[in-house]
Order: structure tokens, then C-alpha cells, then sequence
């Protein structure tokens, strides 16, 4: 039977950097991945399939509005096999590199579902059924997560495109129902309205983007309304069912029913983790609402056993998976070779995210909601691109961006930015918070002019010390 130092279960992207780092220090380490296809969710149905659809959409979008900037123009048809031609053509080199990476002798590489026989041993079952054993010293579980459907009544036998469906689907409808208000469904909403499509988002929560400040979501929203999408927040959905050619959902808000049609319906309320072909509750891993739960070392709740990703969370983001997975490396190796040394622990004061809809969505820190539930005593201000010299040059005018500061010190506690560029807009606060600027710092760096990124001098300056 071969032995390791270093089992990681799952080869995305948590799962590869791990790898990558316990190899560096000098662990034996293998690298189980049990899916069809190898790359992980972000590189084959999440971040990079995603985005490069949008990019084709949002290039549909520039010819409908190259009028407004004196650009006679017409958008004559929609071409979903050749978008989706390009979309697969990048995927398959991302992944391709991916796969060179994990195959690349730096490690052990196995095809195959893992599952514990107990918390030393794993059994490895390959696509053949052939079954193997191993044993390690540490390990890693970053299964990621899949989409577990709802039990919303008539979903099933009326037909959805999920999260993963809509990433490969080469017919763009010319109406769509849109189940969720995240990441995901906002996206997904956004690429088919660019394309011309009639979007209806139908959330369950009061507003889209619930773990935002209201504020956030309030910009979004309106921006996608301007876009002529339908958004329906506080529904509860009663029931689905097709009605000839169409799809109807119907729902309750406001104690009032409704019903809306369109041709097709996608799913985006959220993913689970996956956890349950480990056997991990057998060997006595605990779970937090049906996560693995992990101290901030990213150990479990056995010790030389640790998680990374969207399996434990809390955020699903790839960024942040990926520093979970080398933490969880790098404390393996202290682990083992160091006992009583200190481990380290991950730091979410940086915590980034971004939806790339339109209006863009991104933030870093804490929002206000966060610093008041924390009695964190905070100032915040605002500034609109309606009211910025570059963006009102480039026709961008909805949102705006927000800082957020300790009341006392000053320190930047968080940003938001709702408007263009927002993921680009938001890494200036993300390096100001990570050598800890205040405001005033922050407001006496020159900003070239005309430039979107400028606009952060304006709410800098209103949270400046006081003279």
C-alpha cells in the first residue's frame, strides 16, 4: 500500500495549489480527482466559461448602444454556436494547462473517487471500478461543491437550465426566467439581456445580493431594471408548469399571486458542498450546516485533516480557495515536521469579491452592516458615477463607490463599487487596506485625470482626519 504525507483530495483549484505548495516544502503528496473532467468548477463551469460568455454579450450590448456615441451600427443576429465555440476553445486551454500541472510528476496523480476507510486510509476507486487503498499522514478534502435543485413543485418535470446548463447551452432563448438573486443568477441575467433576451430575475430574499449592504443591492437592482430586466424580490415560488411553448412559474409576493411565462427557466439558487461520497461523517468529521467545518488553520475537526474551498467555505471564491489550499500546506508540512510550532491562520480582513453583471459589482472588507453588528465604530461616504468626469465621458453612469473607515482612526475598514470596472476598481482599496491606509493617506495619492479609478478621491477626502 503507498503512503504519503499528503493526500488532497480534489484537483481544482484549492486542491492543485496545495499540492503545488506541499511539493515545494518536500511532502510526498498525491492529488485524487474523482470528476469526469479535470480543472475544477471555476476553470470548466464557473469563473472562466462564464466570463467568457459574457464578453461576447457585452460586446452585443456596445453595437445596440454605439448610437448614443454617434456609431451607426446594427446588430444583425445572435450566433450561439460560434459563442459557444469560442467559450469551449478557452476552456479547453485553460484546463489543458491545468491538466499539464497535475500531471507534471511534481506529485502523484490519480483519476478516481476517494472515500475514507477511516481518517489515515483512503479508498480510491478509479473510472474502471478498480479499487485501491493509501495512506497518508495529512489530508485535504477540496471536493468543491454541485448543484442540489430545490424541491419546488413542477421544476423537474418542466425543464431548467442550471448553473452548469446555461454555461453550455447554444440557443439563447428569447425569454428566461432567472430562480436566484447571487452571483450566478445575475451573471447569467446579464448575458442573456445583453444578447436580447427578456430576463426576469424572481428572488426569494427582499433584495438581490442579500449579503450586501442595502445600498449595494438598491444600485444593482436599478441598473438592471434600466436594462429592461424585471426584477421580482420578496416571491415565494408556489409551483412550475409548461404551458405550450412556454414555461410558467408561479408565485406569491406581497400575499399576492402571480404568475410569469418565458421560454426557458435557469436555476441559480446556490450550490451545496460535496461532502457526502467522502464517508467523512463515518470517521467523525464535523459539519457545520452541511459544510466541513474548519478553524481558521483550515484544520477540521481532526487535526491532520484539513478542507479548502467552497466544501468548507465560508466564501466561495477562487482567490480565496486557493490561499485556504497553500495554508492548509503549509500547516500539513509545520505539522509534521514542527509539532509544537505555531500554525497559521487565515486572515479574511481582505475578503474580495465581485459579480461580474452589469452594473459590475465588487467589495472588499467590511460593508457597514458587518461593522455594526461587530460595534465597530464606522464613518462611510459615498460618490455617484453619474456625477465623475470619466464615466460620464464613456455613457457609464449608473452606481457609484463607497468607503468605509474606523470613526476614530480612519483605517479603510471595507469598499464597494457598483458601476464600471468594478473588479479593477476595487484592487486600489485592496492594496490600501493591506499596508493599512487611512482616508487621509489615501486621498494624497495622485489619481490621473481623466480616469475612472480617481473617483476614490472624492469619498477619501470626505473621511479624511480632521485638520
Amino acid at each position: 500500500m503507498e503512503s504519503y504525507d499528503f493526500a488532497v483530495i480534489g484537483g481544482g483549484s484549492a486542491g492543485y495549489a496545495a499540492a503545488a505548495t506541499a511539493s515545494r516544502l518536500g511532502l510526498k503528496t498525491v492529488v485524487v480527482e474523482g470528476g469526469k473532467d479535470v480543472g475544477g468548477l471555476c476553470i470548466l463551469r464557473g469563473c472562466m466559461p462564464s466570463k467568457a460568455l459574457l464578453s461576447s454579450a457585452h460586446r452585443a450590448a456596445l453595437v445596440r448602444e454605439a448610437g448614443e456615441f454617434g456609431i451607426h451600427a446594427r446588430l444583425e443576429g445572435i450566433d450561439g454556436v460560434q459563442i459557444q465555440s469560442r467559450k469551449r476553445a478557452l476552456v479547453e486551454d485553460f484546463a489543458s494547462y491545468r491538466r499539464g500541472q497535475l500531471e507534471s510528476g511534481r506529485f502523484t496523480f490519480l483519476r478516481g473517487k476517494a472515500r475514507f476507510k477511516n481518517d489515515r486510509e483512503l479508498e480510491v476507486f478509479s473510472p474502471d471500478a478498480h479499487a485501491r487503498s493509501l495512506t497518508a499522514k495529512t489530508f485535504l478534502i477540496a471536493t468543491g461543491s454541485h448543484i442540489e435543485p430545490a424541491p419546488i413543485q413542477g421544476l423537474k418535470e418542466t425543464g431548467y437550465l442550471d448553473s452548469d446548463a446555461w454555461l453550455e447551452c447554444d440557443e439563447v432563448p428569447q425569454s428566461i426566467i432567472v430562480l436566484g438573486g447571487g452571483a450566478i443568477a445575475l451573471e447569467a441575467a446579464t448575458f442573456y439581456s445583453n444578447l436580447g433576451c427578456k430576463v426576469t430575475i424572481l428572488q426569494r430574499s427582499s433584495r438581490v445580493l442579500k449579503e450586501s449592504d442595502p445600498d449595494v443591492s438598491a444600485a444593482v437592482e436599478n441598473g438592471l431594471q434600466k436594462r429592461g430586466v424585471v426584477v421580482r424580490t420578496g416571491v415565494q415560488i408556489l409551483s412550475i408548469q409548461r404551458s405550450g411553448a412556454l414555461k410558467t412559474v408561479y408565485f406569491e409576493q406581497q400575499n399576492q399571486r402571480h404568475q410569469v411565462d418565458a421560454e426557458e427557466i435557469l436555476y441559480a439558487l446556490g450550490r451545496s458542498p460535496s461532502t457526502e461520497p467522502l464517508g467523512i461523517t463515518g470517521i467523525g468529521i464535523a459539519l457545520s450546516n452541511g459544510r466541513v467545518f474548519t478553524h481558521s488553520t483550515q484544520q477540521s475537526s481532526i487535526p491532520h485533516i484539513f478542507a479548502a474551498g467552497d466544501v468548507c467555505g465560508p466564501l466561495e471564491v477562487v482567490h480565496i480557495a486557493i490561499q485556504q489550499g497553500e495554508i492548509a500546506a503549509r500547516n500539513a508540512h509545520r505539522l509534521l515536521n514542527s509539532p509544537d510550532a505555531e500554525l497559521e491562520s487565515i486572515d479574511y480582513r481582505l475578503k474580495l469579491s465581485a459579480v461580474f453583471s452589469e452594473p459590475s459589482v465588487a467589495t472588499v472588507g467590511m460593508s457597514e452592516s458587518e461593522a455594526a453588528q461587530k460595534d465597530i465604530p464606522f464613518l462611510s461616504a459615498s460618490y455617484p458615477f453619474s456625477d465623475h468626469g470619466r464615466s460620464m465621458v464613456d455613457g457609464h453612469l449608473d452606481g457609484f463607490v463607497k468607503l468605509i473607515v474606523h470613526a476614530r482612526s480612519r483605517e479603510i475598514l471595507g469598499g464597494a463599487v457598483v458601476g464600471p470596472q468594478a473588479a479593477e476598481l476595487i484592487q486600489e482599496i485592496v492594496v490600501a487596506m493591506a499596508f493599512r491606509s487611512t482616508a487621509g493617506s489615501l486621498s494624497r495619492i495622485p489619481h490621473y485625470h481623466p480616469t475612472l479609478s480617481e473617483i476614490w478621491t472624492y469619498p477619501a477626502e470626505d473621511l479624511s482626519e480632521p485638520a
